[in-house]
C-alpha cells in the first residue's frame, strides 16, 4: 500500500500543477450541457420519454461520457513514462510492480470523480435537481467507469506502445459507446437493436446503476445488478493491466 500511495501522490502532484488541463476537459461537457440540453429540451414531450427536465436527464449522460473520454487518455501517460525512461527506473526500485500501473488508474479515477462533481454542479446551475444519494451513486458509477477505461487504455499502451493507437481507440469508442446507451435518449424510444446492444455496454451499466437513485427512488436490484457488473469489469481490467505490465517487464 505504501508503494501505491507514493506513486499515486507523485501523479497527483503533476495533476495539481496543471489545473488548466482540468478546465480544458470541462469545456466540451459544458457545451453539451448548455447547448445540447437547451436545443433538445422539448424532447421530453415525446410520448414514452416520461416527461421531466431534459437537463436532468442529460447530466448523468454527460458525466459518463466525460469519464470515458478523460480516462481513455491514461495510456498516453504510460507511454510518456516509458519514453522518458521513468518506467524502467521504477523497475529498479523496491516499489510493488502492480502499484506502478494501479497508481495511474487511481489518479485517473480521482480526476474523473472531480469532473463528475463539477458537471453535476453545472447541471444544478442549469436548473437540474437531484437528491444527494443519487449524486453519490452517479459519482461512484463514473469512478468505476474511469477505472474500466483507464485500465483498458493502459493495456493498449503497454501492448502497442504507439500514441496513435490510444488516440484512435478513444475516437473509435467514445461516441459509439455514448450513443449506444441511454445517455441522451430514454430506452423506450430507442430502436430495439440499440436497446439490445445497450444491455452489454458498460457506459449504459453506469447509467442504469444510478438513474433510479437520481430520480429519488432507488431500485436496489437494478442498481446492484448493473453496479456489480461494472465493478466486476473494473476488477478484471485492472488485473489484466497488471498482467500486461508483467509482460512489459520481461521485454526490458
Amino acid at each position: 500500500m505504501s508503494s501505491l500511495a507514493y506513486l499515486t501522490g507523485r501523479r497527483l502532484k503533476v495533476f495539481v500543477q496543471q489545473p488548466a488541463f482540468l478546465l480544458i476537459t470541462l469545456i466540451q461537457p459544458a457545451i453539451w450541457l448548455f447547448l445540447f440540453g437547451n436545443l433538445f429540451r422539448r424532447i421530453v414531450d415525446l410520448p414514452g420519454f416520461g416527461g421531466g427536465s431534459y437537463v436532468e436527464y442529460l447530466v448523468p449522460g454527460i458525466v459518463v461520457m466525460t469519464a470515458v473520454s478523460s480516462s481513455m487518455w491514461s495510456g498516453m501517460g504510460v507511454l510518456e513514462e516509458i519514453d522518458r525512461g521513468t518506467m524502467n527506473r521504477f523497475l529498479t526500485t523496491p516499489a510493488r510492480r502492480g502499484a506502478i500501473l494501479e497508481a495511474v488508474v487511481v489518479e485517473q479515477t480521482l480526476s474523473v470523480t472531480i469532473q463528475a462533481v463539477i458537471i453535476v454542479l453545472l447541471g444544478l446551475l442549469a436548473g437540474a435537481g437531484y437528491p444527494l444519494t443519487g449524486v453519490l451513486f452517479l459519482v461512484v458509477a463514473a469512478g468505476l467507469l474511469g477505472v474500466v477505461f483507464s485500465a483498458l487504455s493502459n493495456i493498449a499502451g503497454m501492448l502497442v506502445r504507439q500514441r496513435e493507437t490510444i488516440i484512435g481507440l478513444n475516437t473509435l469508442l467514445l461516441l459509439p459507446l455514448t450513443f449506444l446507451s441511454s445517455s441522451f435518449m430514454a430506452p423506450s424510444l430507442m430502436p430495439p437493436w440499440i436497446r439490445r446492444i445497450a444491455h452489454g455496454n458498460p457506459v449504459n451499466w453506469a447509467l442504469e446503476a444510478c438513474r433510479t437513485a437520481l430520480a429519488g427512488d432507488i431500485d436496489w436490484p437494478r442498481t446492484g445488478t448493473y453496479g456489480g457488473a461494472l465493478l466486476a469489469l473494473a476488477v478484471l481490467l485492472v488485473w489484466l493491466s497488471t498482467r500486461t505490465f508483467k509482460a512489459y517487464q520481461k521485454s526490458v
